[in-house]
């Protein structure tokens, strides 16, 4: 007897498509899913990766929801941008980003930093879109960060993870 699951890639046999959140369907024997709208994802068993074959862009899952993983510091920062704007518009106002640790080298350089005023010995933190930037502890305390990108502090309340492809609802 023919084992089903080997027939699938290892996402299942459907899953949703990270740009439009439709259902799309596996094509049996390989490691492809078919979008309608969006074209071929292939699933890298090696990585856990969604990759988009016409973009490469790769996108990782945590709890059934789709992140794309980020290689030029412009996508997270367009990303994040997003994200706070979506959050304004809900009616609420971010406190501050936390971002996942693994990003820190790719957008340093994006940071604004200010010099501590004269007398002050702490250096202050460094800020994005006026926001206070933290980084994420590392992925082995928690796993979630090797997949999620940040987490906004919103006032009042606990922080909200952004799916890349929920900015485009």
């Amino acid at each position: 007897m023919i084992n089903l699951a080997l027939q699938y890639p290892i996402f299942g046999p459907e899953i949703q498509c990270p740009h439009c959140r439709q259902t799309i369907q596996a094509l049996t024997l390989t490691d492809t899913y078919l979008c309608q709208r969006h074209g071929a994802f292939e699933a890298d068993s090696q990585t856990n990766e969604l990759v988009h074959l016409q973009s490469g862009r790769h996108w990782k899952q945590w709890d059934n929801e789709w992140y794309r993983q980020h290689t030029h510091p412009d996508g997270i920062r367009f990303e994040i941008h997003e994200a706070l704007d979506r959050l304004y518009t809900q009616g609420y106002r971010a406190t501050r980003v936390i971002i996942a640790s693994r990003y820190k080298e790719l957008i340093n350089t994006y940071l604004e930093r200010s010099a501590p005023w004269r007398g002050q010995n702490e250096p202050t933190k460094p800020r994005l879109y006026g926001l206070p930037v933290e980084f994420s502890p590392e992925a082995e305390q928690n796993p979630c960060w090797d997949v999620i990108n940040f987490d906004l502090e919103k006032e009042p309340g606990a922080p909200v993870r952004y799916p890349y492809f929920r900015l485009f609802e």
